[in-house]
């Protein structure tokens, strides 16, 4: 009912930037609903980035803040990540998360993408 696809991700050296996305749709879709950043690095757990509501409401991790911005488009179902100042321990599949709510529900219906690579190397 919901695809997701990111795009953006890529390699760039130490002190870079790159801007993800992720294009959410099908029918699934609802009038309300919540997206999420994650990423994954080698060898480590899964970790929540930022959370964008299609109302408005925008969340960021608040070690990111000095070097990310989070966004939305609501009238192209579109989530954005700007991450400047790249560094090694930023390299990592990031994923996009939508639900059709007003959060993530632990109940609840949830999709995800395939995920982005992003590699910070010189």
């Amino acid at each position: 009912q919901v695809q997701l696809v990111e795009s953006g991700g890529g390699l760039v050296q130490p002190g870079g930037s790159l801007r993800l996305s992720c294009a959410a749709s099908g029918t699934g879709i609802s009038n309300v609903y919540t997206m999420g950043w994650y990423r994954q690095a080698p060898g480590k757990q899964r970790e929540w980035l930022a959370t964008f509501i299609s109302t408005g409401l925008l969340n960021l991790k608040d070690s990111l803040k000095d070097r990310f911005t989070i966004s939305g488009d609501n009238t192209k179902n579109t989530m954005y990540l700007q991450m400047n100042r790249l560094k090694p321990d930023d390299t990592a599949i990031y994923y996009c998360r939508l639900s059709p709510s007003r959060d993530f529900r632990a109940e609840g219906v949830d999709y995800w993408g395939k995920g982005t690579l992003v590699t910070v190397s010189s």
